[in-house]
């Protein structure tokens, strides 16, 4: 009866450490398995380029005074028909060329009691804008509208009414900068991966970033710089 007891007991130990023996390495496998599920590396990539602008907006802004209204409108349209015929002058097509509603102002009403009352009562302002791909055209007429003044147009340009460049043919680019962003994002895993001891492996996620379009500089407005990051996650392998 001992025997049987001694027997059980020992075969019941036997069958424990067997199921401990096999816990243990089947713990030890997913502890591994789970160390290798989460070795992996972030790197970003960078890609630019250095894009000529294939748009230009060209706002010449005029300004005219008059003591009536009616000559007020006429000083407008004489005015508008100058920058008109420089435009045309310099090979740009009138559909090319609009001209925004003219903001009016009573001098006078605006003048406080203290105040001399204006030589002229009324100021009107507009702009005529060129907005067109001929971006060298532009630049090179840009100089020339000195003419303008000589004739009697008293421009007044300022930050609002500035001329821009800009590029329109970001769509045709985006795929080789992605595609060069992401080879650069690889070459840092790969340096990692080599510095680690490791191999590069499969692509666990990622994330394209915004383009970005700026000037070259303040000095190159028309020379555009087309920037793009990506940031990528590689599984470790090894």
């Amino acid at each position: 009866m001992a025997e049987g007891r001694v027997l059980g007991a020992g075969v019941l130990g036997g069958l424990l450490a067997i199921g401990l023996v096999w816990s243990g390495s089947h713990l030890e496998e997913a502890a591994w398995t789970w160390k290798q599920a989460d070795r992996r590396v972030t790197v970003k990539g960078l890609a630019e380029r250095q894009v000529p602008a294939d748009m230009a907006l060209w706002p010449l802004h005029y300004s005219v005074t008059a003591d009536r209204l009616e000559r007020l409108q006429a000083e407008l349209a004489a005015d508008e028909e100058r920058i008109r015929t420089f435009l045309q002058a310099h090979g740009f097509a009138a559909e090319n060329i609009s001209v925004t509603p003219p903001s009016v102002r009573d001098l006078q009403a605006e003048r406080n009691g203290r105040q001399a009352p204006p030589e002229e009562r009324y100021r009107a302002e507009a702009t005529v804008l060129v907005r067109t791909p001929r971006v060298a055209e532009v630049k090179a007429a840009m100089p020339e509208t000195g003419a303008l003044v000589r004739d009697g147009v008293l421009l007044s340009p300022n930050y609002q009414y500035r001329t821009e460049f800009l590029f329109t043919g970001l769509e045709g680019i985006k795929p080789d900068m992605i595609a060069a962003a992401t080879a650069d994002a690889r070459r840092a895993a790969e340096q990692f991966a080599e510095d680690s001891g490791s191999e590069v492996g499969a692509i666990q996620r990622a994330n394209q970033g915004y383009f970005s379009i700026e000037d070259l500089d303040s000095y190159t407005p028309d020379i555009k710089r087309v920037r793009v990051v990506t940031t990528i996650d590689y599984a470790l392998q090894g």
